[in-house]
């Protein structure tokens, strides 16, 4: 079987080659594409997404208790939530360009399926169980920590620096328990001179402005606005 160039490119940003490329492209296959085309066989990626789903949890705790070993089990189970999330799969989906690859039905392709967060995120579950499937527990290991590298080494980072990121830290939790998604911040307004500089700052949580702030630096004022949302939560 001759693999499309869009599944190499794949294979490549996944550091992983299939032995089995029938998984990949199960992985890859929404049901609304099977359901579509029911006389023709194959499976969708349903299966795959609850194997993977395990799989990733068990390798992102795996390593988040080698990396934090201090670190109470509720804390863990903090960092781990937002590892897992649907709005950071589908940010690693969308870096490795799961979307190109995907095979959809009609109806998700004119309802723009390939940018959706839930069927990204689904996706690389699927992908990872598939890993799991094709290569064992120690390829889908570097598959899962190659991609969540970059997190990780952040998780860590702040973990040396507990109080500077507090409130910016809770925000981020709440709006991974409400919502969850991300928040963002924007700097609305400078003011002052070069040298005395004053930033306002707002975080809004998908598109809705949830809290303002100012400060003399920009770290400062994303501190003030993630107060303020924490008080109006």
């Amino acid at each position: 079987m001759t693999t499309a160039p869009p599944l190499d490119s794949l294979q490549a940003a996944l550091a992983y080659r299939f032995t089995n490329p029938v998984l990949l492209q199960e992985a890859l296959t929404h049901k609304s594409f099977i359901n579509e085309r029911k006389t023709t066989g194959g499976s969708h990626n349903e299966r795959l997404e609850f194997v993977g789903d395990a799989v990733l949890s068990l390798v992102v705790s795996e390593q988040l208790a080698a990396l934090l070993p201090q670190s109470s089990e509720g804390a863990l189970s903090k960092h781990k939530a937002r590892l897992v999330s649907e709005s950071m799969l589908a940010h690693v989906a969308r870096h490795l360009k799961v979307g190109d690859c995907l095979r959809l039905g009609r109806g998700e392709e004119l309802s723009r399926g390939r940018e959706k967060d839930s069927l990204l995120a689904d996706a690389l579950e699927a992908l990872i169980a598939a890993v799991y499937l094709d290569g064992g527990l120690e390829s889908s290991r570097r598959v899962v920590i190659g991609l969540l590298e970059r997190e990780l080494r952040q998780v860590v980072t702040q973990q040396h620096r507990p109080g500077e990121d507090d409130y910016k830290t809770q925000v981020q939790e709440w709006c991974q328990r409400r919502f969850d998604s991300l928040p963002s911040y924007t700097v609305v307004r400078e003011s002052g001179p070069d040298h005395d500089k004053i930033f306002e700052v707002e975080v809004a949580v998908n598109g809705k402005v949830v809290g303002r702030g100012t400060g003399r630096s920009k770290k400062e004022a994303e501190q003030s606005a993630a107060k303020q949302a924490l008080h109006e939560a």
